[in-house]
């Protein structure tokens, strides 16, 4: 997907699972076609793999992974799987190209969840990837939990892992506790001591997964899991459209990913999801590139780059100046440049008195037959006073 020179030229790719912890969000259900259609719509942006659920549930969910993988789409199709050999070959039947194989690892997990111990759990997991490997599977081994994991238990767990043939190991902060510093150590030091690649996969319970999965990378990981909007259980995941913009811009990394599509792809999970799009969500909410205050609004109408991070038809946005209590003289003059109406500085001072005052008294911004009525009504009160002076 990318190249950043900060960890080694490795190319970063992105693994999206909206189809599997996405959909894991308490409430939410995608119907047979929108998982199609939603795969369909990643794989076209050029996501490099979609996880796209857990064929061990059977009826839809299978018959929904069955008909995303005989779409030969260009992204590898992942299912997710327990460490145990039936759920594994129920994702083979589904015809997937790649199972991710979940097990605890850390001791809180193996102690109070498994009851068991880490010789179990090391063992489980190789018969589980020596059975996937076996049938040609691509094998990504999920430590669920391992940020609260010991960080020497987890090394041996990946070097049995790259033993029997795994391609990677999933670093989960299954409960969101990490926050980006810590978590750069930690993968720094899985990496120098095992160098193998590894995945993050980070949630949002404290607001840092998206800033967590870039730290990760810059600690060596070069994969990353995203859901598109951040959806996920509990606060979410880290979210796609962040992800890639953030490693596009602001590490400098080239990418081949149509991110025009992201505005689109983010409302068609919301609609699905039944998950509100906020305003201010950051990269495709709706006033990324609103501007209504004075400062702001004259700063961008001069050149959108003094308040603009990136161009907003890169997401599939367009940029608006909002008129409102904020607003300053300059952008009411814009505002009635496309009426091809010209202010002179005495009428825009008089239209933006009463815009304020008409703004605070309905308590939002001003439609556009709003703002052109307060010029008209001045217009015809001069023509009243004129008349009657």
């Amino acid at each position: 997907m990318c190249v950043m020179d900060k960890i080694q030229n490795k190319e970063i790719k992105l693994v999206d699972t909206t189809l599997r912890d996405g959909e894991q969000t308490a409430g939410v259900v995608f119907s047979k076609r929108e998982k199609i259609y939603i795969a369909e719509m990643l794989s076209d942006l050029g996501i490099n793999q979609l996880e796209v659920g857990i064929p061990a549930m059977g009826g839809d969910e299978a018959e929904a992974i069955k008909e995303i993988a005989k779409k030969n789409l260009s992204s590898s199709i992942m299912a997710w799987n327990r460490a145990v050999v039936p759920d594994i070959q129920k994702s083979i039947d589904c015809g997937v190209d790649a199972v991710a194989i979940s097990i605890s690892v850390s001791d809180i997990h193996i102690e109070n969840k498994l009851k068991t111990s880490r010789d179990w759990v090391i063992e489980e997991m190789m018969k589980s990837v020596e059975f996937a490997k076996k049938n040609g599977m691509y094998v990504s081994v999920n430590g669920e939990d391992a940020s609260r994991a010991d960080d020497d238990f987890l090394i041996r767990f990946i070097e049995a892992a790259k033993s029997v043939g795994a391609d990677r190991f999933r670093f989960c902060d299954t409960v969101g506790v990490m926050d980006p510093f810590t978590i750069r150590k930690k993968i720094e030091n899985l990496y120098s001591k095992t160098g193998f690649d590894i995945e993050m996969h980070t949630h949002n319970d404290f607001g840092m997964a998206t800033a967590n999965a870039i730290a990760g990378v810059l600690g060596g990981a070069n994969y990353i899991g995203v859901t598109v909007n951040g959806l996920g259980e509990r606060a979410g995941n880290a979210a796609l459209e962040e992800v890639l913009m953030a490693l596009k811009h602001v590490f400098n990394c080239q990418t081949k990913i149509d991110t025009r599509k992201f505005r689109e792809l983010s409302e068609y999970v919301s609609n699905a999801s039944g998950r509100e799009l906020p305003a201010w969500k950051a990269i495709v909410g709706s006033n990324m590139f609103r501007h209504e205050s004075g400062i702001h609004a004259d700063g961008a109408i001069k050149n959108p780059k003094n308040y603009e991070a990136f161009d907003p038809a890169e997401v599939g946005l367009q940029r608006q100046i909002v008129i409102g209590k904020h607003s300053g003289k300059a952008a009411i003059v814009n505002k009635f440049r496309e009426y091809d109406i010209e202010l002179d500085n005495d009428m825009a001072n008089r239209v933006l008195d009463n815009v304020r005052a008409v703004s605070v008294d309905l308590k939002r911004s001003l439609f556009d037959k709003e703002i052109v009525k307060i010029y008209k009504d001045i217009l015809q009160e001069d023509a009243r006073v004129s008349r009657i002076g």
